[in-house]
């Protein structure tokens, strides 16, 4: 499955100075009225709440849903598709349009300083880049279902034209996370701020599962001719430009609705842009910090096979787009469930000591995923088959988030509560980026080592049946357009040798060997220090 860490934050206790900070950035707040008292976190359920705090808990979910609609669509439905029409290399260009997620980081002061008083600290933000993510959505589904068809062919747009859109809506998603995740600190009453966090993991989820997994089973032809129809077609239920559609007008109303009847309580300036920036640097000067963005930066390449390549290759091997829906839809409560247990093991065990127990686990899922692609039925999916790869996604989903749950208490541990957010947001970035720049370079690689012919028909061929020209003569059909070509001119495709399980194989080593080499002493020496050796010195 593809890898989501960056939809996922740390659900940390805020204590009372934090929440005291979020009161006192209130433009109404004024020592003329009497001192209040500091407030406390409440620990009270969510029906406790005010009434204010549960609506605005509401509109929180509903703007962390939106941004899961492209951002589900880009990183786990798209390249699905795509896969039908592109490379591996294809598609690994089409990753890069999932990068500003994890560089946010990068403009986020730009984000939290600039505003207008008139309109809102949060809301100068939020309402523009909502209407131009609706405007975009509705124009990318009036001709992405051409682009899907013809992109990187003669006469089509190319791969990084299609990528430009796609990265342009994440871009937009980023950028309106960081103003709702600013807005969430003062939306809800300084006691409540830590059901922020909550509303974000349910609304990204949400939105990302619709995108993904719903989304996918009902684009299915397969899915839709033997659940709902009576009559086989050629279509599923729901196109991707159908979707987009939608969406785009959604967008566009919730804008309109949050312009009109929400009221956003001013606020002033914290610290400017250079003062963010100039912490930042202080941060990465740090000895430790420097080690860790090291590791951060090398720990996934040993899984990055697994996460960026496994599914595609099963779909190619004919697993089918209503089957992996179905085995995502199966992980799904697994997911939930199992990240239970690995929070609670967070506790009971130090927190790199779980992570590098989830690391060597992922590079054992990533051994059993190229099995389990080896096996694959020369008759088509069967049921064992079927309980093989949701055994398989299972456990590599949760070795995935065990390594997730203890990084991030790690993260939360060294944090210097005086720049916590700037802090906490950096190590997500770097942690982020780890496991989205090797996947271009992966999936280039797979097509290197990939080698295939297609082989003219060896029976006569009735060529008005044929949707290209005739094969006459063997070609290489290693690259995914010229594999369509083949099979359109009634040849046949014969891999001679399969770049997967090379790569798989390369990445597993180098896991191993920096994980033995380097990570894990390490990171068993950063959890050792004390904090102090995380902290800016006085006065930087």
């Amino acid at each position: 499955m593809e890898n989501t860490e960056y939809r996922r934050k740390t659900a940390q206790k805020t204590d009372s100075s934090q929440v005291t900070g979020n009161l006192m950035a209130r433009e109404s707040f004024t020592l003329d009225d009497p001192v209040p008292k500091t407030p406390t976190v409440n620990n009270h359920g969510f029906w406790e709440l005010p009434k204010q705090d549960q609506k605005n808990f509401g509109l929180l979910v509903l703007l962390y849903f939106l941004q899961g609609i492209p951002m589900g669509l880009a990183h786990g439905s798209v390249p699905f598709l795509l896969k039908e029409h592109l490379s591996y290399g294809e598609i690994g260009i089409f990753s890069l349009a999932g990068y500003p997620y994890s560089l946010k980081l990068l403009w986020s002061p730009i984000v939290d300083a600039w505003w207008s008083p008139k309109v809102g600290r949060r809301k100068s933000w939020i309402l523009p880049i909502q209407l131009i993510s609706g405007f975009g959505m509705l124009i990318l589904g009036s001709v992405v279902e051409d682009w899907m068809s013809t992109t990187g062919k003669p006469g089509g747009p190319t791969v990084w034209n299609f990528t430009g859109w796609w990265f342009f809506l994440v871009f937009m998603c980023a950028t309106q996370d960081i103003a709702v995740d600013g807005w969430a600190l003062t939306l809800l009453t300084p006691g409540n701020v830590s059901y922020a966090s909550t509303a974000q993991t349910v609304g990204l989820t949400a939105g990302q599962f619709l995108s993904y997994t719903v989304f996918l089973a009902f684009n299915s032809k397969d899915f839709a001719n033997k659940w709902f129809r009576s009559e086989p077609l050629e279509t599923g239920l729901l196109s991707l430009g159908g979707y987009l559609t939608f969406w785009g007008w959604a967008y566009i109303f919730v804008t309109l609705a949050l312009a009109v009847l929400k009221k956003e309580e001013k606020t002033r300036n914290e610290d400017g842009i250079w003062d963010v920036y100039k912490i930042m640097w202080g941060v990465l000067k740090l000895k430790n910090i420097q080690t860790i963005i090291v590791v951060h930066l090398i720990a996934k390449i040993g899984f990055q096979a697994n996460d960026g390549v496994t599914n595609l290759k099963l779909l190619d091997k004919g697993f089918g787009k209503e089957n992996m829906a179905l085995t995502v839809l199966i992980d799904f409560p697994f997911e939930i469930g199992l990240g239970y247990y690995a929070g609670k093991w967070s506790q009971e065990y130090t927190p790199m000591k779980l992570w590098c127990w989830g690391f060597m686990g992922r590079l054992a899922a990533a051994i059993l995923a190229q099995f389990t692609v080896m096996i694959f039925p020369a008759g088509g999916v069967t049921p064992w088959y079927m309980l093989v790869v949701i055994g398989e996604h299972i456990f590599s989903t949760f070795t995935n988030t065990i390594m997730f749950v203890a990084i991030s208490a790690f993260h939360a541990r060294v944090a210097d509560p005086v720049i916590g957010g700037t802090y906490m947001t950096l190590l997500a970035t770097v942690s982020n980026l780890g496991g989205t720049f090797p996947k271009f370079f992966v999936l280039r690689l797979v097509d290197y080592f990939t080698e295939a012919t297609c082989y003219p028909p060896t029976t006569k061929v009735d060529t008005t049946t044929l949707k290209s020209p005739l094969v006459t003569k063997p070609f290489s059909c290693a690259m995914q357009p010229d594999k369509e070509l083949c099979i359109n001119g009634g040849g046949s495709c014969e891999m001679l040798r399969d770049g997967y399980y090379i790569v798989n194989i390369i990445c597993v080593i180098v896991g191993v060997v920096t994980f033995t080499m380097y990570i894990r002493p390490k990171v068993m020496h950063l959890q050792s220090l004390p904090l102090r050796a995380w902290r800016l010195a006085p006065g930087r």
